[in-house]
């Protein structure tokens, strides 16, 4: 199976990022998903770019949010989600949303 750089949003505000074949993939026991996409990192401009939707889970629900957890590896990343529609501005995590750092290890 093909794996593709996907990401998923927990309930708990728990960015988790990986190369999966499906989104299901990322989720641990008792995560509760509110949306996932697909992600590029720009490291020249320290942007992680997030789009398009979780084919399961649909687009991040983001007004549930008012934090962000990140893994801390990307700390300095402004976390940028572009919606793929004429209907919705791009929403900056770091604007909108408190960031927290967890380490992965």
């Amino acid at each position: 199976m093909i794996t593709l750089p996907k990401f998923i949003i927990t309930m708990e505000g728990v960015l988790r990022l990986g190369m999966v074949s499906q989104h299901k993939d990322l989720l641990r026991p008792g995560d509760q998903c509110i949306g996932g996409g697909y992600y590029i990192l720009d490291f020249i401009s320290n942007r992680m770019i997030l789009d398009r939707e979780s084919y399961d889970f649909g687009r991040p629900k983001w007004h549930l949010l008012d934090a962000l957890k990140v893994p801390s590896v990307y700390k300095g990343f402004q976390i940028i989600y572009q919606y793929d529609d004429d209907f919705h501005d791009d929403f900056n995590a770091n604007e909108k949303l408190s960031i927290e750092y967890y380490d992965t290890r």
